[in-house]
């Protein structure tokens, strides 16, 4: 029995020797094939962000498309594996684990909604899967670098912080409230305006907020005019800020209205009307109207239009701008593409502007958010445009 105990011993030992010589590339990473990277995101495709899941699809779409018509990535093209969350975080859990477990995507890429990624984060990493460019301005997506986590938008916190103040300034507002959403989007958004405040040593004047989904806002209005509000900040999306708006201008009350980048699109112009006129957003990629006056932009947006038969938005140009990364980062990591490779093609890049005014980007070991630059946008004539830079 000894012999036999010290003969499987030595053999083990042999075949950790002869394992240990054959090198990392023989391990196949989980959604790269020979041929093959499955590149996962999660939409929202039929709630109330129904509007930004589809752009953000079909912008990721027609980069994957381009890519796999004129080229690959070392001889593999690209697959967009797409899960409907219905802005929902127990339907995103759900929608994680099937592409993670079950599809068994290289990457996450592009994920909307704040509550949303938090939910689903810890069943990507898991398995080792990168939280790539998020489609939420939440710290929670770079704050505390974690090697699996890249994000693209400034925080919701930042640009309030940083322009609120400018925009007081400005409108020689005394008195500021809040209208925000209550989960952790708002409270992201209610955080920023706080500190703004701080610095100019003011407070809120009122604060007031709703629940995911809600479709009345005449009470929240209501209080607010009551309160002499001057400046409102808007903690909405896309139904809500039209909602708060017009319910506003209904009756009669038209403070300054600010809100985030969750609110810049092209939606709330579209759908609602001439009363969003004067809506003040931050941002940093630009809207691609069709009429552009940048030709490279104006060409774009056609393409998309053409491929689509829809209008593009600035959530088409996320969706694109982030695959556009994705491939950059894939090349620089070389043929054999695992996590580690890819992070660590990651850490070393700089992405400069583009035709979307997109910020040059920079990432590193420890800087997972590409850029904290933000600009302020107005909605003049029916169109975005932007008014100053929030630096």
């Amino acid at each position: 029995m000894r012999n036999t105990v010290l003969t499987l011993s030595a053999l083990a030992a042999l075949c950790a020797n002869l394992f240990a010589g054959i090198p990392a590339a023989a391990a196949q990473a989980q959604g790269v094939s020979k041929t093959e990277i499955l590149i996962g995101t999660i939409q929202d495709l039929s709630g109330p962000l129904a509007g930004y899941g589809k752009q953000a699809r079909n912008g990721m779409q027609l980069r994957i498309d381009e890519l796999n018509e004129q080229g690959s990535v070392h001889g593999r093209k690209l697959k967009l594996l797409v899960e409907d969350s219905g802005y929902d975080p127990k339907k995103a859990v759900l929608a994680a684990e099937k592409l993670v477990n079950q599809d068994k995507i290289f990457i996450m890429a592009g994920h909307l909604g704040t509550a949303q990624n938090n939910a689903a984060m810890p069943i990507q990493f898991e398995k080792n899967v990168v939280n790539f460019m998020p489609l939420t301005a939440s710290r929670d997506m770079y704050d505390a670098p974690n090697a699996l986590k890249y994000a693209l938008l400034s925080s919701y916190y930042d640009q309030m912080r940083t322009i609120l103040p400018k925009m007081i300034a400005d409108k020689n507002a005394k008195k500021v409230c809040i209208i925000h959403q209550d989960d952790e989007f708002g409270l992201e958004v209610l955080r920023g305006v706080e500190a703004g405040l701080k610095t100019v040593s003011m407070e809120l004047t009122e604060k007031t907020s709703f629940k995911r989904g809600a479709t009345d806002f005449s009470t929240q209005v209501a209080k607010m005019k009551a309160s002499g509000c001057e400046l409102v900040v808007l903690g909405t999306i896309i139904r809500e800020t039209i909602g708060t708006v017009a319910e506003s201008r209904k009756n009669g009350f038209n403070p300054v209205f600010f809100a985030s980048v969750a609110a810049y699109t092209d939606l709330i112009h579209k759908l609602g009307g001439k009363n969003m006129d004067g809506i003040y957003a931050t941002m940093a990629v630009q809207n691609p109207y069709t009429d552009e006056a940048s030709q490279p932009l104006r060409f774009w947006a056609n393409k998309y239009k053409t491929k689509f038969n829809e209008d593009p938005a600035v959530f088409s140009a996320y969706g694109y701008i982030m695959v556009d990364i994705f491939i950059q980062a894939a090349q620089k990591a070389g043929p054999n593409l695992t996590t580690e490779s890819f992070v660590k093609a990651m850490n070393t890049m700089t992405v400069p502007t583009d035709i979307f005014g997109t910020p040059k980007l920079t990432f590193s070991n420890t800087q997972r958010l590409g850029s904290e630059y933000s600009r302020l946008s107005q909605i003049q004539d029916g169109k975005w445009k932007p008014v100053v830079d929030g630096k």
